[in-house]
């Protein structure tokens, strides 16, 4: 459940806030029940995260987010700013695995394109200190396979340059949008 609401306290007052519903029972149907850390620094529920991240991602990335949860059972005290500063912990940890997934899929890409770079070199010198100018069919064959072998190698490190980083890049900004974003706790009664 999710829907949108005009946000006019800053300076991007035409824009509109994206607001993330979340009906719950109570707040430890929020947290995983494993985790044995205290409430400020416990894991969201696989389901808890799901749902915020997938409703999170139909809104723009430039768009701003709150998460509104209704619980049906309401602790005696307010417990608000603990569940906000959990669920940021939270999410600013996902965003610093994020981000260090990023640097080792960075750093396998440079290992990988050297590695390929020198694959397609040795190929190549192969091909021309074994063949020369020999022509004929077997040559050219023996000519193209190293050649294609050599490129085959490189597919790996252009796969990462060109497609593989842009992803956690953009999830990288999303944990980081959901570590920020406002969290209110309402009773279910006054929805």
């Amino acid at each position: 459940m999710h829907s949108l609401s005009s946000s006019g306290s800053s300076a991007l007052k035409q824009k509109h806030s994206g607001v993330i519903e979340l009906e719950l029972r109570d707040i430890s149907q929020l947290f995983n029940s494993m985790d044995p850390s205290p409430l400020e620094n416990k894991d969201l529920s696989d389901d808890v995260e799901e749902f915020i991240v997938s409703w999170s991602e139909e809104y723009r990335p430039d768009q701003a987010l709150t998460l509104r949860i209704y619980l049906q059972e309401c602790p005696a005290e307010d417990r608000t700013e603990l569940v906000r500063n959990s669920i940021h912990n939270y999410f600013s940890y996902r965003a610093n695995l994020n981000h260090l997934a990023f640097r080792r899929l960075m750093r396998r890409g440079r290992t990988s394109l050297l590695i390929g770079l020198l694959f397609l070199v040795a190929c190549l010198v192969t091909s021309k200190l074994l063949l020369g100018d020999v022509q004929g069919t077997w040559a050219r064959i023996v000519r193209e396979s190293l050649t294609i072998a050599g490129w085959v190698a490189m597919w790996r490190p252009m796969e990462i340059y060109l497609y593989d980083w842009w992803p956690l890049r953009r999830k990288s900004r999303l944990y980081h949008k959901l570590s920020q974003m406002p969290v209110q706790m309402i009773p279910k009664a006054k929805k």
